[in-house]
Order: structure tokens, then C-alpha cells, then sequence
């Protein structure tokens, strides 16, 4: 398999920290060194470790946020 390489080039936000120490984060990530993309997923302490996850282009995170604006919450 593998190895997928990936730069945190910018460390944006924690959203939630679990009991374990894990937390579910924001960040700008460069993965196997292509331009980075907004990045929303679980992380072990340390970053040594990830769990799935979803990346966003710019345009894709605006209309997340127009979205999520929208919402009656």
C-alpha cells in the first residue's frame, strides 16, 4: 500500500476533542504535494495518526459556509 504524504500547512481550527485525546479539526493540508485544500477530520494527539475525512477546494468551503449560514439552527 501506499504511503500518502501530507503537509499541514495551516492548522485552522479544533472543532471537538473526544475522551480518548482525539480531536476532529480544521486544516489546510497539502496531500502527496498538491496544492493544499481545506480538510475536515479526526486526529490522534500528535497528528501521528488520522481517521477519514473530507477535502475542500475554496469554492467548495464557500459554499459550505453559504450553506451552513442558511440553516435554522
Amino acid at each position: 500500500m501506499a504511503r500518502i504524504k501530507y503537509d499541514i500547512v495551516k492548522e485552522v481550527g479544533v472543532v471537538s476533542e473526544n475522551s480518548s485525546g482525539w480531536t476532529k479539526e480544521i486544516n489546510l493540508i497539502s496531500w502527496n504535494d498538491r496544492t493544499p485544500k481545506y480538510d475536515i477530520r479526526d486526529w490522534a494527539p500528535g497528528h501521528e495518526k488520522m481517521g477519514k475525512g473530507v477535502t475542500l477546494s475554496v469554492d467548495e468551503l464557500r459554499e459550505l459556509k453559504r450553506i451552513l449560514n442558511e440553516m435554522d439552527i
